[in-house]
């Protein structure tokens, strides 16, 4: 399991012209499946995302949690995470689950995602997106588990 982590400012998903995800400040996560993917990955995803520290305490530090500064999560999700360009010019998706085991593994990990309380929003799986964001700092990371 493969997460891109955008703190931002704000950001919004839409699929044609109709937005199916926005948040204010908060994290984007971009999230990719492979075959291998189970609940210890998500689980682990789950709590890392809800308890990362990355957002400013009062001092300007990286001190607080996305859950500690009232942000939000737009999930949205991404196979081309997966995607091996070491050979050739087109990349290769050998790697990434295909839709009826990534589906699932997406939909567990927003449950998880919301049992830890915070808002989120998604993203369409499989639709053509488009994704605004505001990346806040710049902060990205990247997660695998």
């Amino acid at each position: 399991m493969r997460i891109v982590l955008q703190r931002v400012a704000r950001a919004r998903v839409t699929v044609g012209e109709r937005v199916t995800g926005e948040i204010g400040p908060g994290l984007l996560l971009l999230v990719g499946f492979t075959e291998g993917d189970g609940d210890d990955a998500l689980t682990w995803m789950a709590e890392k995302v809800a308890g990362l520290r990355i957002f400013a305490d009062d001092e300007g530090k990286m001190n607080r949690s996305v859950q500690e500064a009232g942000g939000g999560l737009l999930v949205v999700s991404q196979f081309t995470l997966y995607g091996d360009t070491r050979k050739g010019r087109r990349p290769s998706f050998v790697e990434a689950a295909r839709p009826e085991i990534a589906i699932p593994l997406y939909e567990r990990f927003l449950q998880m995602l919301r049992a830890t309380g915070l808002p989120v929003q998604t993203g369409e799986f499989g639709a053509m997106m488009q994704v605004e964001l505001v990346n806040d700092g710049p902060v990205t990371l990247i997660l695998e588990r």
